[in-house]
């Protein structure tokens, strides 16, 4: 119970027993709420950073840089430190993530015009498509269904840290960041995974709310959801890419 394939939900976050007052309990809507503001605020840097990569390349890649090291420090100290500071640090890693999204969508956009476009309207229709794929019941996150997708994304990371250590001694993954069909087919694999990860997440919400756990968890599960937006985000700017370069 409460077990979730997303690495910022894990079978820590909500430990059980716990004793709230009703109205200081964890609710659907509060996730949701929280998950706007969080949203709201990385939509407003990725803005301000686009805008400044427009104007000023170099202080805009800069911006890309600091959004980087900055949403990974914030997020590693959401994880683990106590979950009640999910309040402070999260709205910290969606300011962070938006400076990097900013600039990586700015130059996406002037490679293929209107790709960003595409991908925030595919990211919000897979969002939605797997809230409705989780209502029906169509998809159940049975442990066997989390213990594959804890592979699955496993197995994601170490590949991409096998291809960015390679890269730096001159090396990489051969044909992974290519627009041939293997570049293609992996990159389609990894959007799924990460579509699939939405259901995890929202069972495990679902779950924490059930069990009448504390208000101030809503701040972390929005940011767990917030992880996995962004992921699926980048990864359908890299598949779309590589399609349009076709």
């Amino acid at each position: 119970m409460f077990r979730s394939g997303n690495p910022a939900l894990n079978q820590n976050t909500f430990e059980a027993p716990w004793e709230s007052e009703a109205h200081n309990q964890m609710s659907l809507e509060g996730v949701a709420n929280k998950t706007g503001i969080l949203l709201g605020i990385c939509v407003i840097t990725a803005v301000a950073s686009w805008m400044t990569l427009l104007q000023n390349p170099g202080l805009g890649f800069l911006l890309m840089i600091v959004g980087v090291i900055g949403g990974l420090v914030l997020a590693m100290v959401t994880i683990f430190s106590d979950k009640k500071n999910a309040a402070y640090t999260a709205p910290l890693y969606a300011g962070f993530e938006g400076l990097f999204l900013g600039p990586i969508s700015g130059m996406f956009g002037i490679a293929y015009e209107g790709i960003v476009w595409q991908a925030i309207a595919l990211t919000f229709g897979v969002f939605l498509t797997m809230l409705l794929i989780y209502r029906a019941r169509l998809i159940k996150a049975t442990e066997n269904f989390r213990i594959g997708m804890s592979a699955a994304i496993g197995a994601v990371v170490l590949i991409y840290l096998v291809s960015i250590i390679s890269s730096m001694f001159g090396g990489g993954v051969p044909y992974l960041h290519g627009n041939g069909l293997i570049g293609i087919g992996f990159s389609l694999v990894v959007v799924v995974i990460a579509a699939l990860t939405f259901v995890l997440d929202f069972d495990f919400i679902e779950n924490g709310v059930e069990s009448g756990a504390p208000k101030h968890l809503e701040w972390y599960a929005a940011f767990g959801l917030m992880v996995t937006l962004i992921w699926l985000y980048v990864e359908l700017l890299r598949l779309l890419s590589k399609i349009r370069s076709r």
